[in-house]
């Protein structure tokens, strides 16, 4: 586990003195020409496809780990047919030869399973330093999770057929219900598979999508399946693949120390087109960058639904406010929009968060100019990027990118989308917008609903409710560095002290001790030291960076439209099409500029339009980033 943990630690610290580098001297000139070697690689190579749109550079390593398990796979089977199984072993325990090596090949793919295991939980670790310091986010590594998932339960069923197979044709059918008291337990591995197929079968798009609630409960068995993996292996094998895990624990559990304050939500807009901005009061400590996504529960709609919204606020321009938009697309959203566009107005509303979470940083001023692209609520990530451009292009001297939006829409009511580009203040930045909006409406062909009719809601919090902060405090990455290396110190040492003074008595190095109870007290001391760590390190930063607001103060964020609104001010840079789609391929090709950024989020469909045409055989000036939250 150490050199994982290590890697992880020093992730952190390259985090936090990459967090002190001036913007200015962050986007240099050396700097620029040093990125642009690698523009090549992160061009989409694959669009169509199972896999999706993958880049040069996911093809790159996507290669090199099959290759590392094909190699591991052939390695494997050759010394299962040429040089391990013999006529002669597989006599001495009365086995065919093909039994022989059929339980020697359920073993091998076991050990090749383990190998994709070792790396499954380190896209879903959404804090994690590892992903971080490579440029990754949690919502862009999912698919990473999914490739690898597929494979691990290919594999590990593949190990469990392989077996039962193996125990009929030798009349061995008790061994699926053995649980051996120091080497490996069947049983044990039979529950973990069982789990494993119950979560792999939800996966199922088909099920997925129409049934996303069962989906993701039934992902909660991953305690299940990881449980009895350590049961059925052993811990000494099963250390193989738990840094992963390791690093997702102290993930997991800081996310719930977090979601356990209620936040305070000080205001909303309700838009005509079933969408709504919730404003939360918001730590000026607490700095994320833009596209950031925000996990929200409400307790009155579902206590046990989280959902990921994409903030639309800049840290930088709003200090004191943090909002997220809502499009009512499903059953819990919907019920939300009916909730506060009804006219019985409510008060106060109870709402948990966790995150932010985020890209460490964003290099968008490294463009000449920078074109969005988006389809429906796709835009959200993008007001978030045009607010933090504005808030640079008003107090830094650094040249800002012409920004052009090219946003598609169902109906001419989803055009108030458009009135959020701005922050309310809108005069304050108006001289500063270098921006073009071509919107386009595909299913009208004239307007057909007013779009400036916003409702805006102000709420009372309740004394209780916190400022959305940071939970590990301003220096979040030094701050994990230390949990990282404390909470492994101190598992060390509980292990050697229970190791020293209980196990080995017992053991006396004959593998005497129950297998099943030496797991319990690894993973047991495990989850002592990452919760003790967790805590202190929570408790103490709360303790120091305290952030409160009276009321009052509070509620001077409520978004009450009386100034001009940025509608007005965007007016002039806004063309409107109604009854067509945009034609990509003629608003994107030939565009002018060493550098243009060509961001896209949006169904899928469109993303696999954008990337085609930015594919590594287009024009080397247009670097793609597809912006997708399919979870």
């Amino acid at each position: 586990m150490f050199p994982t943990i290590l890697l992880a630690f020093l992730g952190c610290i390259y985090l936090h003195l990459k967090k002190q580098t001036s913007v200015d001297q962050f986007h240099s000139g050396l700097e620029r020409k040093k990125r642009d070697k690698f523009v090549a690689l992160r061009k989409p190579m694959l669009v169509k496809g199972p896999l999706g749109i993958v880049t040069v550079t996911e093809v790159i390593f996507l290669t090199m780990f099959m290759t590392l398990l094909l190699w591991s796979l052939t390695n494997y089977f050759y010394y299962t047919f040429v040089t391990m199984i013999t006529p002669q072993s597989a006599a001495v325990h009365r086995d065919n030869i093909w039994e022989a090596r059929l339980n020697s090949i359920a073993v091998r793919l076991g050990l090749a399973g383990d190998i994709c295991l070792a790396f499954l939980f380190y896209p879903v670790a959404r804090g994690s330093s590892l992903l971080a310091a490579v440029g990754l986010t949690s919502e862009s590594s999912i698919k990473y999770h999914i490739w690898l998932g597929h494979l691990v339960m290919t594999l590990f069923t593949c190990h469990g057929l392989c077996y039962v197979i193996y125990w009929i044709s030798t009349n061995q059918v008790y061994q699926m219900l053995e649980w051996d008291r120091t080497a490996i337990s069947n049983i044990a591995g039979e529950i973990a598979l069982v789990a494993g197929l119950v979560m792999w079968a939800t996966t199922i798009p088909a099920i997925r999508r129409r049934f996303f609630e069962v989906f993701f409960y039934t992902h909660y068995l991953y305690i299940v399946f990881m449980l009895f993996f350590v049961f059925h292996v052993g811990i000494s094998h099963s250390l193989i693949s738990l840094p992963g895990f390791y690093i997702f624990m102290v993930d997991r559990f800081l996310r719930f120390l977090q979601s356990r304050n209620n936040v305070k939500l000080v205001s909303a807009r309700v838009l005509p087109c079933d969408t709504v901005e919730l404003s939360f009061s918001k730590n000026p400590m607490l700095m994320y960058s833009p596209t950031s996504i925000l996990f929200v529960n409400i307790p009155s709609i579902s206590k046990l639904q989280w959902h990921p919204f994409t903030i639309t606020s800049s840290s930088k321009l709003e200090p004191e406010k943090l909002s997220v938009m809502i499009k009512g697309q499903g059953k819990w959203s919907t019920k939300l929009y009916q909730m506060l566009s009804s006219p019985d107005q409510i008060d106060r509303l109870t709402v948990s968060i966790e995150g932010p979470y985020g890209p460490c940083s964003t290099d968008f001023l490294r463009h000449d100019s920078l074109v969005m692209v988006s389809g429906g609520s796709g835009i959200t990530p993008f007001i978030s990027i045009i607010r933090d451009l504005i808030y640079l292009s008003s107090t830094s001297t650094c040249q800002i990118p012409k920004m052009t939006l090219i946003c598609a829409f169902k109906n001419s009511a989803d055009l108030s989308m458009l009135d959020l580009i701005l922050p309310i203040s809108g005069e304050m930045v108006s001289s500063f917008l270098d921006i073009q909006i071509k919107a386009f409406v595909t299913r009208e062909t004239e307007l057909t609903h007013n779009r400036n009719i916003i409702k805006p809601l102000c709420f009372k919090p309740y004394v209780s409710d916190q400022p959305i902060s940071p939970i590990l405090g301003p220096n979040s990455w030094l701050c994990l560095a230390t949990i990282l290396s404390s909470s492994f110190v101190i598992f060390l040492i509980i292990i050697g002290i229970i190791t020293r003074y209980h196990i080995y008595p017992i053991d006396q190095g004959l593998n005497k001790y129950t297998s099943a109870y030496k797991s319990i007290i690894y993973l047991l001391a495990i989850s002592v030291s990452v919760v003790a760590t967790s805590s202190i390190a929570v408790l103490c930063n709360k303790k120091k960076y305290n952030y409160t607001k009276n009321n009052q103060a509070v509620e001077g964020l409520s978004p009450l439209v009386t100034e001009s609104s940025p509608q007005q001010l965007l007016s002039q840079s806004t063309s409107i099409h109604y009854g067509e789609r945009p034609n990509l391929n003629k608003l994107l090709v030939g565009l002018r500029g060493s550098s243009v950024g060509v961001l896209v989020c949006g169904p899928r469909k469109m993303r696999q339009e954008v990337a085609k045409i930015c594919s590594f055989r287009s024009p080397k000036n247009l670097q793609f980033e597809c912006i997708s939250f399919s979870w």
